[in-house]
């Protein structure tokens, strides 16, 4: 085994996705993409398989090809430890940008702050300040 990776399964917005995160996140990029071509099983140009970097940690996604029942749950989420109260506050706001609040920011004993959304894509997000 050389590594464990956590993979996002979008139903056509994982480039749309990738870019907004990478855009929101220093020193994140996209590191590959590669897409369905003409009389694919995915939609011509879709995503096939795709990684992209945030903060050094990769993260793999494709554009499911077959309509699923189920999305993303909250139970799964990317956890951001944030080093200062400006960039908790801007990370927080832009991902809930469209999304949904599951935790406000707050102290909650734990954290002294701490916020956990589901953004526009339906990926979980905790932030946490250090």
């Amino acid at each position: 085994m050389t590594k464990v990776t956590p993979f996002l399964m979008f139903q056509g917005q994982a480039e749309e996705a990738m870019n907004y995160y990478v855009s929101l996140i220093p020193d994140s990029e996209i590191l590959r993409i590669k897409r369905y071509g003409a009389n694919e099983a995915g939609a011509e140009g879709s995503v096939m398989q795709a990684a992209f970097s945030l903060k050094g940690q990769e993260i793999l996604c494709i554009d499911s090809n077959v309509q699923h029942a189920f999305t993303f749950t909250p139970s799964f989420s990317l956890y951001i430890t944030c080093d200062t109260e400006e960039e908790i506050d801007y990370l927080y706001e832009k991902l809930l940008n469209g999304g949904s609040e599951l935790m406000p920011i707050d102290n909650y004993g734990f954290s002294k702050r701490f916020g956990w959304l589901v953004d526009q894509f339906g990926v979980s997000w905790q932030l946490t300040l250090e």
